[in-house]
Order: C-alpha cells, then sequence, then structure tokens
C-alpha cells in the first residue's frame, strides 16, 4: 500500500524533469496514475467485504511512535475507491479542460499530489502520520485553489482555505495527541478496539472540541462554512475533485473513523445533529439566491455535508448506513454536475443560470449525464439517490429523540437540494437555444465522457444496490462498530411512511422548480445580509488582527536590533532577579573551585582591556579589531581546558567574523557617532546586570555535582550504535540527528531565500 500511497508523489516529483512532455495529446497518459491505483485497491474487494482487514507497517521514526501503518478496512475502502476513482476521471477531463494550459504539468503535480496526502489520510492508522497526510491535503488544496494566482481573487479564496483548515488542524492535532496519551497508543485501531472509555476520562470534552473543531472546518459546517463557497474560484476539475468527492470529505471520515471511540454520548450526539442540522438547512436555504452555478454547486455541497454530520450525529445504526450510502450517492451525482458546469463553462464563457438554456440540442451526451445526475440528487427512483434518500428518511424516522423534528429538517433539506440539482443538471438544457451561445457545439468527448460514466454509476447501483451493499457498505459500517446488523438495501420497501416522505418530496421540489426562478434581484437581495455572515465577521477580525499585529510589530519589531537585544535582556534578568527575590537561593560552593592560574588572569586582563577598548573607542574597525581580540582569548581558554577542537572552530569562526565586519563597515565612515550619554548608562548598567547574573548562575552550576550517566552513554554507545569514533559528530548525526536536520533545513530555507531576492528583478513601478 505505500506505494500506492506515495506514488501521486513520485509522480509530481517525475513532473518536475519531463512535465513539458505531458502538454499535449500524452497528458491522457495521466489518468494512468489515479486509474492503477483504482484497480489496486479493487482487488481488496472480496478480501474486505468477507470480513478481512489489512494493515501494513513502515517503521518511520520508530523512537517517536511515528511509524508508516496503513489500515485498510471498510470505511478506508469506500475512500480510496472515491479518491482514485473520481481522480481517474478528474485526469482524464482536465487532458482536455486545461489543453493547452502553460502550467498544465503543475497542475496534474498538485493534483497528484493532493491525491497522495488523501490516500495516505484515509488510510493511516497512526495519528503523527494522519496528520502530516492531513496537513498535505491543506497546503495542496491551497495550490490548487489559488492555481490561477494571476487572479486577486483566487489568491484570497486559497488564503482563507489554508488559514480555516490549518486552524483545525492545529484542533485535530491536538486531540489525537490527548487521545494518544489517554489511550498510551498511537495507533487509531489500537485507540477503538482498546476498550479504553474515552467518553468517562477527565479529558473528553476537550477531546470533542478538538477533534470537532477540525472535522468542521475541514468538511465546511457552519460557521466555517465559508471558504469552500470562495474556494469555487479554482478551475473546474479542482471543484469537482476537492469539493464535492475528497477533501471535504475528510471531515467526514474523521468523524466515522472516531464514532466507535468517541460517540454514543450526549455531547457528541446533539452537538453533531445541531451542527449538521443547522448547515444542512443553511446551506440549502441559499442555494435559492444563487445564479451562478458553480456557486449553487458548493452550497448544495455544504448542505450534503451537513447531512452527513447530521447523520453520524444521530448515531444509530440505520444513520450510519444512511450515511454510508449518502456518501457515494453524492460523490456520484454531485461530481457528475461539477464537471457538467465545467463543460458549460468551457464551451458558452458563462455560468449564469438566469442566461443559459437550450443548450442540450447540441450537447446531448451532457444533457442525458446532467438529467441522470440531477434525478438521482432530487431521490427519484430507480436512481441511487432514491436509496440514499429513503435511508436518511428512515434513519430520522427511528431516531428515539425529536424524530418527527429531524425527519421534517431532512425533508426540507432535500426538496431544496432538488431544486439545487434541477438548477444545474436540467435547466440549462431546456427551452430554445438562446442566440447568444450560438457557436456552442458538442464538446471533446474527454470532457462528457467523465460525467456521463459517473451519471450511468448512479443509475446502475441504483437499479443493483446489492453491487455495492456486500462490496462497500456492510464492510464500513462493521468498521464503525455496527456488527450483525441486518439490512438491505434495494428500491421497494412498500407502501410506507419513508415512500410518502419521499414522494412528498419529489413533489414538493417539483412545485418549488416551477414556480421559483432564480433571479440577480435575488441573489442582491440575500447579498445586502452578508455584512452579518460568517465570512464577514472572519474579515472583520482579520483586519483587527491585521491592524493590531501592524502596531505590535511596529513597537517591538522596530528594525533596531540594539532594541531587540534590549528587550531579551531586560525580560531576562527581571525573570531571573524574579526568581531569585522571591525564594530560589543560590549555594556557591567557592571550595569546589579550581585555583585561578597566572595564565587565567592573564587571559582575563587582556579580555577585559579589549572589552573596555571595544565600547568606548570611536573607531569602528578599531572595535571589530577588538572583539576580535576578545574571541581570540577565549580560543586560549578553550585549548587551557583541554578542548583542541573547540578553540580550533572559535578561531575560524572568530577571523570569519572579523573579515565579514570588515568587509560590511568598509565603506561605512570610519568613526563612531556615539549615542548620549543616558543611553549608553542605561545599556552598561543592562550589561553589567545581565553579566552578574550569568556569573552567578554559572558558579551554581558548578557547585553541583556532576552526574556522568548522559556522558557516559554517548561515549559507550557512539562507536556501538552508531559506528562512530567521534562523540560530538555521532551525538550530531545519529543521536540528535532530528536536531541537525531542522537546522540543515533552516538554512536551505534562508539560502533559497536569499538566492530569491539576488535572482529578484523588480520593475521601476514596483521598486517605488
Amino acid at each position: 500500500m505505500v506505494t500506492a500511497v506515495l506514488l501521486g508523489f513520485l509522480y509530481a516529483l517525475c513532473l518536475v524533469f519531463f512535465g513539458k512532455f505531458l502538454k499535449g495529446r500524452a497528458s491522457v497518459l495521466s489518468t494512468l496514475v489515479p486509474g492503477g491505483i483504482f484497480v489496486y485497491f479493487a482487488g481488496f474487494i472480496p478480501r474486505i467485504s468477507a470480513g478481512e482487514t489489512v494493515t501494513q507497517v513502515y517503521e518511520w521514526v520508530p523512537s517517536l511512535g511515528a511509524n508508516l501503518t496503513f489500515h485498510l478496512d471498510g470505511l478506508s475502502l469506500i475512500f480510496v475507491l472515491m479518491i482514485s476513482g473520481i481522480g481517474a476521471l478528474v485526469f482524464l477531463y482536465t487532458s482536455y479542460y486545461l489543453k493547452g494550459d502553460v502550467y498544465l504539468d503543475r497542475f496534474y503535480g498538485y493534483l497528484a499530489m493532493f491525491m497522495a496526502a488523501m490516500l495516505g489520510l484515509v488510510l493511516s492508522d497512526n495519528v503523527i502520520s494522519l496528520f502530516v497526510f492531513w496537513e498535505l491535503t491543506s497546503i495542496t488544496s491551497f495550490f490548487l485553489i489559488g492555481y490561477k494566482n494571476k487572479d486577486a481573487g483566487s489568491r484570497k479564496a486559497a488564503m482563507i482555505a489554508l488559514a480555516v483548515t490549518g486552524i483545525g488542524g492545529m484542533l485535530l492535532f491536538a486531540g489525537l495527541l490527548i487521545m494518544a496519551a489517554v489511550s498510551n497508543t498511537f495507533s487509531i485501531q489500537e485507540m477503538i478496539n482498546s476498550g479504553v472509555p474515552f467518553p468517562d476520562a477527565d479529558w473528553y470534552l476537550v477531546i470533542l472540541f478538538l477533534i470537532l473543531g477540525g472535522a468542521f472546518t475541514k468538511s465546511a459546517q457552519f460557521p466555517f462554512h465559508f471558504w469552500l463557497p470562495g474556494a469555487m474560484k479554482a478551475p473546474t476539475p479542482v471543484s469537482t475533485y476537492l469539493h464535492s468527492a475528497t477533501m471535504v470529505k475528510a471531515g467526514i471520515y474523521i468523524l466515522m473513523r472516531f464514532t466507535p471511540a468517541l460517540g454514543n454520548t450526549p455531547e457528541w450526539n446533539n452537538t453533531l445533529m445541531i451542527v449538521g442540522g443547522i448547515t444542512m438547512l443553511y446551506a440549502a436555504f441559499h442555494t435559492l439566491f444563487r445564479t451562478d452555478l458553480k456557486s449553487i454547486l458548493a452550497y448544495s455541497t455544504i448542505a450534503a455535508l451537513g447531512i452527513l454530520v447530521f447523520l453520524i450525529g444521530i448515531g444509530t445504526e440505520a444513520a450510519l448506513i444512511a450515511a454510508s450510502v449518502y456518501i457515494l450517492v453524492h460523490a456520484l451525482y454531485k461530481a457528475t454536475l461539477f464537471l457538467i458546469t465545467g463543460i458549460i463553462d468551457h464551451e458558452t464563457g458563462t455560468r449564469d443560470v438566469t442566461k443559459l438554456r437550450g443548450l442540450g440540442k447540441v450537447m446531448i451526451p451532457v444533457a442525458i449525464a446532467g438529467f441522470l445526475a440531477a434525478l438521482s440528487n432530487a431521490g427519484m427512483p430507480p436512481f441511487f439517490g432514491f436509496i440514499g434518500k429513503d435511508l436518511i428518511y428512515e434513519a430520522s424516522l427511528r431516531a428515539t429523540d425529536m424524530n418527527v423534528w429531524l425527519t421534517a429538517a431532512a425533508v426540507i433539506t432535500n426538496i431544496l437540494l432538488l431544486y439545487a440539482g434541477y438548477l444545474v443538471g436540467i435547466k440549462p438544457f431546456l427551452g430554445k437555444p438562446s442566440p447568444d451561445f450560438a457557436e456552442a457545439g458538442m464538446p471533446h468527448p474527454l470532457l462528457w465522457t467523465p460525467p456521463f460514466l459517473l451519471a450511468i454509476g448512479c443509475l446502475l447501483f441504483g437499479i443493483f444496490p446489492g453491487m455495492v451493499e456486500n462490496a462497500l457498505i456492510r464492510p464500513a459500517i462493521s468498521a464503525m462498530g455496527a456488527v450483525g446488523f441486518e439490512f438491505h438495501l434495494m428500491l421497494w420497501h412498500g407502501f410506507n411512511t419513508v415512500l410518502l416522505l419521499s414522494a412528498g418530496t419529489l413533489v414538493s421540489g417539483a412545485v418549488l422548480c416551477y414556480f421559483l426562478r432564480p433571479s440577480s434581484r435575488m441573489e442582491a437581495g440575500i447579498t445586502k445580509l452578508e455584512w452579518v455572515a460568517p465570512i464577514s465577521l472572519f474579515e472583520r477580525f482579520y483586519a483587527a488582527f491585521t491592524n493590531f499585529a501592524y502596531y505590535w510589530t511596529r513597537f517591538f519589531q522596530n528594525d533596531y536590533l540594539r532594541y531587540y537585544i534590549l528587550t531579551i535582556m531586560t525580560f531576562l534578568v527581571i525573570l531571573i532577579g524574579y526568581n531569585l527575590l522571591t525564594g530560589v537561593h543560590l549555594y556557591i560552593d567557592f571550595h569546589s573551585l579550581k585555583e585561578v592560574t597566572i595564565y587565567e588572569m592573564a587571559i582575563l586582563g587582556i579580555m577585559v582591556v579589549a572589552i573596555g577598548y571595544t565600547v568606548f573607542t570611536q573607531s569602528r574597525l578599531a572595535a571589530v579589531a577588538s572583539m576580535g581580540v576578545v574571541g581570540y582569548a577565549i580560543c586560549l581558554i578553550f585549548v587551557f581546558y583541554s578542548a583542541p577542537d573547540l578553540a580550533m572552530t572559535q578561531f575560524a569562526i572568530d577571523t570569519l567574523t572579523v573579515i565579514l565586519f570588515v568587509l560590511v563597515l568598509y565603506r561605512l565612515p570610519k568613526y563612531l557617532k556615539l549615542s548620549e550619554m543616558r543611553s549608553r548608562i542605561r545599556d552598561g548598567a543592562l550589561a553589567i546586570t545581565f553579566g552578574l547574573l550569568i556569573t552567578l548562575l554559572a558558579l551554581e552550576v558548578l557547585s553541583e555535582p556532576v552526574n556522568r550517566e548522559t556522558t557516559e552513554f554517548y561515549a559507550s554507545n557512539a562507536y556501538l550504535m552508531a559506528k562512530g569514533k567521534n562523540v560530538v559528530n555521532v551525538i550530531l548525526v545519529d543521536f540528535r540527528g532530528i536536531d541537525t536536520f531542522v537546522e540543515i533545513s533552516v538554512l536551505v530555507i534562508a539560502a533559497v531565500g536569499v538566492f530569491g531576492l539576488l535572482k529578484l528583478r523588480l520593475k521601476k513601478s514596483e521598486i517605488e
């Protein structure tokens, strides 16, 4: 499985060197990557449907408990098949949709990395690796949403999406770490199956807040939903892949995965039902006022995500079955509608539903796909959506508390979603062709084939629901703890309340489609209320925080290094002085200290003279030279105490520092203009106080008994464990290799930044 997960990253890496060869007709070959992954994971269906699970462990950082552990069960199988299957169709669609795009290889690279990150997320059994992949989805989606980087709207949408999902990622990571601490394991399966009663833990409410915060931000739940409509600035393949079938369902996956461990409590169930219910009603209501096809689909997607959270909140076996089925239902019809929207935009140049009509006469396959997807969205038999909506109503009716209100909310939401599906999948193809789109014609097969195949799936799985029942749905609900629950997916359950509700939904939705016409005036009316919308509140908070950061930075980060040092030293003096005055007593055993030799006194005298000369001289070059003398004096101290390696390092650094200072200061005036006497007295007093405190602390440390346990460990294990005879080098490279790696990374980032500044060529207007 690790090869399948990392294949997307490897493919993106190859595009760096060979991407130019995939900008023409060869771009279709990119479909082989997700297609091959889909075939690979489809091969696990017999084993998973038989009740097996597959686990593979690859040691990553075993000392920290961070391993690449991949676990494939019924729940993760649904997601990996959606990610790779719809991904293959999106890759195929992109090959023509972005044909001729100068950055097509870059787009494929981002898309492949996102696919790999999503696969890693849903397959990870280690909370550390899960978080890594979770953040990778946010980062790669940032690049995909902001793909049109010359457009200010795209850049803003990408930043908002990254900010919201990034904050949620931090919340999720904190929650996962607390769960790991409570259960004493980093393995998700061990957390769930260990029998640890998380609801009885003292940290349960904190865990709940953090996990739900991460899931709600990623899956666009109210009031964090606003990033998703803004993300529609991305190209249609991105909207299809990220915002209908994959990334926005990452939060849903987290909720489903941790339902056995955290669910079945009033706090869990009520929170999810309330948030999901508000989200689905709020978003579905907004679809009535939108005229842009992608905006309509964005809000209908938020509503569908709300339905899923709502069902997980109900938490019964019937609700979990409904959620598992609805994930597939929504992915099929919503991906179809998004791809159709891209075709309409590609051929007509507009997504305004008030202007589109009569396209069915020139886009017959697209119109058929749109009709099929819209009917599945509406819940019309014999489509897969009919089964999904029936299961939703059955779950809400079986809820023990407030089942009437829960069912009413579900019915209203589905009526409004029916209307949204009609606007996107049916209305643009009805009526007489508009003369404004006389040039619109039959799209290329690479455009209409992917949505047509997805639409066929909407019908096929509805007529033959057994195809997914045993292969996907039963293993999925089993993974969520619903073991032994009997059910059968079928179109006909007889005349009952659920059938009546389904019929009422269809009739009410049809009436709404007949009487309500989308208009710009309605959209303008709802726009007047945006000042109280969550996005407006977020933007006002952002503006206030930006102003605060500006003044804070102007005060502390004022471009004067001397003030930075002054602030740091003042803080340390206050902190250490406060501890000394409030009970921390220093113990200095002067008898344990060695006598000071004449050599050391001579070196100390040289250092005092050099420091004094540095402070009081008015020549820059003389100050630099005297500081060099101080450095060389320290080198001699290292030599006296048998540390020649440190002495050589100090000598090289001081020599280089003096040379660099001289080169930097060469063109400046030779003489210093010293600050006023009051500032010099202040700085001198602070420096003397700080030096005295550090001296006292150093003497205190020297008076403490020496513990050589760490020294002996490194000395005895340096060669045995790391095969190195230089203990210092072994510590840096092996025992503290992560620290060294981070330091190297910081230097590389700084070097890349400096190189970028050196290569930067700004226009005169940009400089001004």
